[in-house]
């Protein structure tokens, strides 16, 4: 095993922020538990977002950006691992304060680190990445609080959980609208399983009324702000919203009158701190009952594209999945 790897770097300077491919050691990486060579990692917003010198999301710099990898274990100190054994880690703090799967290695503590689930591929789990693992989360807490009614509602649908949201939606047999601004994602929502398709403007304009007339039977937000407002006040009686985004504002204006009128459950959804045994269980369902597949709305980089791509999802010019070959 050589000593040395290549790591998307990211630099505090006194001009503001640069990005750099650069050779890393393995000493250089967090004294943890499981040494994994990464295979595949993924684009998110949050990536985005620390790879820009966001310090909401990443307080010390230089760091490696990548809230998501999927690799095989190169040592462990914790007997659940063995060297050779395909693993997935996302969440927690990879990615944040801790170096992230922009690298062909991480060192990470044991209890975050996921089996790979037989019948998933390393690339495979990256398509889905925490994107995708949020967007499980969400259908999981709609179906457990259960009176889903058909249409669902997916909102933000073309971007990463949205995406992944309508297929795994339309997979389980739910008549699903996707929500969304961008005019050429039509056709890949409908292939995706959407079976129609509206624009985010309709969701977004303030509307002070305390209720509005009940259009969905449940719904995935990604959006917050007015948009998820709407939802709640246009819920049918006893169904449930998933939040797991505030790209549209993090305030919610709204009365209490949608909770105790109509019943209606606002669930959150916050994949970073998910329970090891439900997350494991998510994972299993990803690869088998729930598998989907991605490949069509999946465009795959390498290193060298980062940087294009980071500025294409900050300006919410990417559609569907980004998936990091290292």
């Amino acid at each position: 095993m050589t000593d040395s790897f290549k790591a998307y770097r990211v630099h505090e300077t006194d001009a503001g922020f640069t990005r750099t491919i650069e050779t890393r050691k393995t000493a250089d990486l967090p004294d943890n538990d499981v040494l994994i060579e990464v295979a595949y990692s993924s684009l998110n917003y949050k990536d985005a977002l620390s790879a820009t010198g966001n310090k909401g999301v990443t307080k010390t710099y230089p760091h490696t950006p990548g809230i998501d990898a999927s690799g095989t274990v190169i040592r462990s100190k914790d007997a659940r691992f063995q060297a050779g054994d395909n693993v997935i880690v996302t969440s927690y703090d990879l990615g944040m304060n801790t170096d992230g799967g922009f690298a062909q290695r991480i060192n990470v503590p044991a209890d975050w680190v996921v089996p790979l689930p037989e019948g998933m591929s390393l690339k495979t789990a990256m398509m889905y990445g925490t994107a995708g693992f949020t967007a499980a989360m969400s259908v999981h807490a709609l179906h457990a609080y259960g009176n889903l009614q058909n249409p669902l509602l997916v909102t933000g649908a073309s971007g990463g959980v949205g995406s992944v949201a309508v297929a795994l939606l339309a997979k389980l047999g739910h008549q699903v609208i996707a929500s969304t601004g961008t005019q050429h994602a039509h056709d890949m929502l409908r292939s995706l399983g959407a079976t129609s398709i509206i624009d985010r403007h309709d969701l977004s304009t303030e509307n002070p009324r305390p209720l509005l007339k009940p259009a969905y039977g449940g719904a995935i937000d990604t959006v917050g702000g007015h948009t998820l407002s709407n939802i709640i006040k246009s819920l049918h009686p006893h169904s449930s919203v998933a939040a797991c985004g505030l790209v549209g504002g993090a305030e919610l204006p709204l009365m209490v009158y949608p909770f105790i009128l109509r019943g209606v459950n606002l669930l959150g959804i916050d994949s970073q701190t998910c329970p090891m045994a439900l997350r494991q269980e998510l994972w299993q369902h990803l690869a088998s009952d729930w598998a989907v597949d991605l490949s069509a709305v999946t465009t795959e980089i390498t290193l060298d594209g980062l940087d294009d791509a980071i500025n294409a999802i900050l300006k919410g010019e990417t559609l569907g999945r980004v998936v990091l070959k290292l």
